[in-house]
């Protein structure tokens, strides 16, 4: 199991709790970077321990390049959250959280759509191959 996925776990339902609040607040309809200042600050009212735009490092073969990647945010070094605003999640946008998830050894990350009509229907967890099974000793 990874070191992280339980307390990841944990935070899973604090920040789905936050996103339905600014939901519930906002609707759906408005941009990305307006849902992400409004649960940035829901999370900083429920004491949570996020960062935002958080630059994601790229090393290839020994070598940490200087690019430009930015995940929207990252509750406890634990569980990245992505942001969307977007009419339909894509394959793509699944991938550009995997991504962040194994270039940030984060075991589990959370989608959430903010365009969709109930915020549950445009949640999506993602959790790294194996992170969550247990090592088993035979």
């Amino acid at each position: 199991m990874h070191k992280n996925y339980t307390q990841a776990n944990k935070w899973t339902e604090q920040v789905i709790s936050a996103a339905i609040e600014v939901h519930r607040h906002k609707g759906p309809g408005l941009l990305e970077e307006i849902y992400e200042k409004c649960l940035m600050r829901e999370f900083e009212l429920r004491g949570m321990p996020a960062i935002n735009q958080v630059r994601v490092p790229i090393e290839y073969k020994g070598v940490t390049f200087d690019q430009e990647l930015r995940l929207d945010a990252i509750i406890d070094r634990c569980l990245i959250v992505e942001i969307k605003a977007v009419e339909c999640v894509l394959p793509v946008h699944k991938a550009q959280l995997l991504s962040y998830m194994k270039l940030m050894d984060v075991p589990v990350g959370l989608l959430i759509n903010f365009h969709a009509r109930l915020l549950k229907e445009g949640l999506s967890r993602m959790v790294l191959r194996g992170a969550d099974i247990e090592d088993v000793d035979f």
